[in-house]
């Protein structure tokens, strides 16, 4: 891992990547004036949960890093004045929930304000037509997800993702983009999914509780539909103040998405920005936000960066000795690096604090990843202090699979001895997972460059290996006494299979000629790639049977550092990723007409990402894919900036898409 390593000489990510809010989604301000102080960080709270079956169930989620008091908070309906209610809790933890029963019925078409003791609306929620049978829930992420009638049981007082149907509708994707109230108080709306999306019978309302929704078809009568990747602008036809809120409903009244400012705030306009609703100084209404010479904190909304991508999830609150680590070692991103190909939407895709282990209390260090090519649906996933993980998806999140191992399995060198500092991770042409070393753990400061073959198959919580090559000696640049030294070694490898070597016409460096792999009757199916992180190359290596290796020399990625190396059959393509080292990039490599193995295009994350030591890197099988796309998996090897509060802390895995 890199996260102690001093030779790009940077200590830290600045301000705004350490503190990265594209996940909070914040409460709503009233336009109306307060007639008492509200509460610190009540802004943070936001309605996550409502049934109007039987109890007439409210649930109320902190997306904030403090606690909150809701002492003397009302609730109001759509037939009542604000009504006070009685709380589970006086105070909201932070990531936590508090739950109420409504004091009035709710009915099949109904909404639900909430307010501060005060009189500031809080948050908002209108539905229809039994949208709250049995319940309605925010799904994507607790207090920022699109709203969503459940198909199973109501979940209040916990997470929602157990509740929510697998998959959401296409307007979920729908967010409000940029508002100005400035004048001609504009509105921007922008489609994040892969269709598109009606809205020739959506309404907005702003935050006076007084006014009526209005019709965006009377202020844009061309504005039926919203394409893929589009936009639609419109002049509000009922005001918006400098101190205001705006929510936007489908046709149904239905809460699609909303978004807040104070005092002059989205003048000239609000817009969402990689941290959020930020006051801009340069409107960008019908096009991408500029998040250029934008104030932070100017408003809040839905979370993430539509336009640029929405991220959605976290939740939950962080365990004893789950210790997040900041990110270092940034540097800038090579020249000539296109935008991410795939969808700009990404996903908290873990359980918070779910890799702790007795070697790695603080639950991060999870690097190497990998899909199972026989089985898709298994991602096996790296921590750097010994472990392995077989993970599987269950309601949306990676978890471990409990029937290989609900902890992970803790593996050792050969002999049984060791704490191998686990960073890379492939799946063999035999299925055995070969495993990366840069160095025992229990003697951090002298290299040990290994790779290790380990049967998935094999039974018991502590896996030996079946084989270990070592090329320590390769590297005697890495052997200085140093542990940060000393953790510039192997941090990625991919097995790349013999029918891409020969099919693509490679050159063998140790013959000259074209790649044979009979002259190498005992390497198996397939080569293996290492990435050094020391400088960027890959080391090519025929791994033997009879415990030697072949080495066949290195490859440029032309990038700083590689901490990732994984075969895309998709793309036909190795892929080298690099953190924010090399400002959080993947660089795909071809075989030239030359016979030479060579970057051919190299991309960034999503926008929406954070700037964290990002070290792992995986694409789903075409098999898998949907409408033109399948999974990409990043791991964090900190757990720094993703998750819920501010900072973010706690989740090591995020998901978004790829083309197929």
């Amino acid at each position: 891992m890199p996260n102690s390593h001093s030779r790009v000489g940077v200590a830290s990510v600045c301000a705004a990547s350490l503190t990265f809010s594209g996940l909070l989604v914040t409460g709503l301000l009233a336009a109306q004036p307060a007639a008492a102080a509200d509460p610190a960080g009540y802004q943070n709270v936001r309605i996550n949960e409502v049934t109007s079956s039987g109890n007439d169930t409210v649930e109320l989620y902190n997306s904030g890093p403090t606690a909150v008091s809701i002492s003397g908070w009302k609730m109001a309906d759509d037939g009542f004045s604000p009504q006070s209610f009685s709380p589970s809790a006086s105070s909201i933890p932070a990531g936590g929930f508090v739950t109420f029963n409504s004091p009035k019925g709710l009915g099949d078409s109904d909404k639900v304000v909430i307010y501060t003791s005060g009189g500031t609306v809080v948050d908002r929620v209108d539905w229809a037509t039994n949208a709250a049978k049995p319940a309605m829930a925010r799904c994507g992420g607790d207090g920022t997800g699109a709203w969503v009638t459940t198909t199973t049981a109501t979940t209040f007082g916990a997470a929602n993702a157990a509740g929510c149907p697998a998959s959401v509708p296409a307007a979920s994707k729908v967010v409000v983009n940029e508002v100005g109230s400035d004048g001609s108080d504009t509105v921007e709306l922008y489609n994040g999914g892969t269709s598109a999306v009606s809205i020739g019978s959506w309404k907005y309302v702003d935050g006076d509780t007084s006014h009526g929704a209005a019709s965006i078809s009377s202020s844009a009568p061309s504005a039926t539909s919203i394409p893929a990747g589009g936009y639609v602008t419109f002049n509000s036809t009922i005001g918006l103040g400098g101190n205001d809120s705006l929510f936007l409903l489908d046709g149904s009244g239905n809460t699609v998405d909303s978004t807040t400012w104070a005092a002059a705030g989205a003048s000239p306009s609000d817009e969402r920005c990689a941290t959020g609703f930020q006051t801009s100084a340069n409107a960008t209404f019908g096009a991408v936000n500029s998040c250029s010479g934008s104030t932070p904190g100017g408003g809040t909304g839905g979370g993430g960066t539509g336009g640029t991508g929405h991220l959605l999830g976290g939740g939950g609150s962080l365990t004893s000795g789950c210790t997040p680590e900041a990110p270092s070692g940034t540097g800038a991103t090579p020249s000539g690096t296109l935008s991410w190909p795939g969808g700009l939407d990404v996903t908290i895709a873990d359980n918070v604090c779910a890799f702790t282990t007795s070697t790695g209390p603080e639950g991060r260090d999870v690097s190497g990843l990998a899909f199972d090519p026989a089985d898709p649906s298994v991602l096996w996933a790296a921590k750097n202090k010994n472990w392995l993980y077989k993970l599987v998806k269950i309601n949306g999140k990676w978890v471990p699979d409990a029937t290989w191992s609900a902890t992970g399995k803790q593996i050792r060198f050969a002999g049984g001895t060791g704490q191998p500092d686990s960073e890379g991770l492939t799946v063999g042409g035999n299925g055995h997972l070969y495993v990366t070393s840069e160095r025992d753990n229990s003697n951090n400061t002298v290299p040990k460059d290994t790779v290790m073959e380990f049967d998935p198959a094999a039974t018991g919580s502590v896996l030996t290996p079946l084989h270990q090559w070592d090329m320590t000696a390769q590297f005697p640049q890495l052997n200085t006494g140093s542990k940060d030294d000393a953790n510039l070694g192997f941090e990625g490898v991919g097995f790349i299979p013999d029918g891409w070597l020969t099919a693509n016409g490679w050159t063998d460096p140790l013959t000259g000629a074209a790649y044979d792999p009979a002259d190498y009757p005992l390497h198996g199916g397939g080569l293996f790639f290492a990435g050094l992180e020391y400088d960027g190359t890959l080391h090519v290596y025929g791994l033997n049977s009879d415990g030697s290796f072949t080495t066949f020399g290195t490859v440029s990625t032309g990038k700083p550092g590689v901490m990732d190396v994984t075969y895309d059959a998709g793309t036909q393509r190795i892929v080298a990723t690099c953190d924010n080292t090399c400002g959080e990039t993947h660089t795909f490599l071809k075989v030239n007409a030359s016979g030479a193995i060579v970057p051919d295009v190299t991309y960034t994350n999503p926008a929406v990402m954070p700037v964290d030591n990002l070290e792992g890197f995986a694409l789903a099988p075409t098999s898998t894919c949907a409408n033109g796309f399948r999974e990409a998996v990043w791991s964090d090897d900190g757990i720094y900036g993703s998750g819920s509060g501010t900072p973010a802390y706690g989740h090591a895995l995020y998901s978004g898409t790829f083309p197929c």
